[in-house]
């Protein structure tokens, strides 16, 4: 009896801890209306939908990879990387009188890719160097960041007019009303899930995450699946970088500045456990959109200064997975 009640109990903590995030998304959605009614506006929905879009895709990676037991705190300074290798490609491309439409398409596919090949770098440095995921991320933080500052010159690197007017369209862009941003956030979501649910792969990521020494005496190859991750993680950077670069045209030493923090954010704050093995795409893409709409009310309210959007996700991080340690 006693453990049937356990079992019960536990069966409604769990469904609790499941809903939580969106019970918070609600619970804001109706503060942001009282507070400013400039909130609950189609515009402004697209808005917050638009600026989730970037951390969104990162966070879907990211999901795959703390489920794993990984994390990767290189992110941001990746992003950079990737959008002042991009913008200079793309530059290069323009002088040498290369067609517009093609040079885009060019840079995206190269975005991607160089993201996947960062990720691999990754992925090859945990599991064939056997090194601790924090401290090579911990690392590359640095050495990304490093080399835009020094392809840049400590400025800027600027995407050229002309090219700049045919990238546009990818942020800018809308397709029945939503913006092209918010299209690829909501593909890569798909995809994340179906992928995390619906094949051996996701099994294989979330029970190296459980208990990775029960799933290599399963004969699972624990070392390909995490390369993979990363690899993948590398690719949704690299997806958000395209997508981010038409936004201002160029990159510099602060693009990407604190994005690893807000992804990491994302999926702790969707219920994924810091430890690894449990997690969702679907809580993460409602812990990317739920700080989005903090941010959001902050910047319509002015109830603290927009400086502190930053400390407020890392309370939100650190409250989080204090719950989950008293769970």
């Amino acid at each position: 009896m006693q453990q049937e009640r356990t079992e019960a109990k536990q069966h409604w903590l769990a469904r609790l801890h499941g809903i939580g995030p969106v019970a918070g998304l609600l619970l804001l959605c109706i503060a942001g209306t009282l507070l400013n009614s400039d909130f609950a506006t189609v515009d402004n929905a697209m808005n917050v939908l638009t600026r989730t879009a970037f951390i969104g895709i990162i966070a879907v990676g990211m999901c795959f990879v703390i489920i794993s037991g990984g994390i990767d705190l290189s992110v941001g300074s990746m992003a950079a990387l990737i959008a002042g290798c991009v913008i200079w490609l793309m530059n290069y491309l323009g002088a040498k009188a290369w067609p517009p439409l093609s040079i885009v398409a060019i840079g995206a596919v190269f975005a991607v890719v160089l993201g996947a090949v960062f990720g691999l770098a990754h992925g090859l440095l945990i599991t064939r160097g056997r090194i601790e995921p924090f401290i090579v991320t911990l690392g590359t933080l640095g050495i990304f960041r490093a080399y835009l500052t020094y392809l840049s010159n400590g400025g800027a690197i600027t995407l050229d007019d002309k090219l700049a007017d045919v990238y546009a369209p990818v942020y800018y862009g809308a397709l029945l009303g939503v913006p092209i941003p918010v299209w690829v956030f909501a593909i890569v979501a798909v995809i994340g899930a179906l992928l995390l649910n619906r094949t051996a792969y996701g099994r294989y990521v979330q029970a190296i995450g459980s208990n990775e020494q029960v799933a290599r005496y399963a004969a699972v190859d624990v070392d390909w699946i995490k390369l993979k991750t990363y690899v993948l993680l590398g690719a949704c950077v690299g997806v958000a970088t395209l997508l981010y670069v038409p936004r201002l045209g160029s990159a510099s030493p602060t693009t990407g500045l604190l994005w690893e923090l807000e992804a990491i954010a994302s999926v702790i704050v969707g219920g994924t456990a810091l430890k690894g093995g449990a997690g969702s795409i679907t809580g993460t893409v409602i812990g990317a959109v739920l700080l989005s709409v903090i941010s959001n009310i902050l910047n319509l309210t002015s109830i603290i200064s927009v400086y502190l959007n930053a400390a407020v996700q890392g309370f939100v991080i650190i409250a989080v997975a204090f719950m989950q340690r008293r769970r």
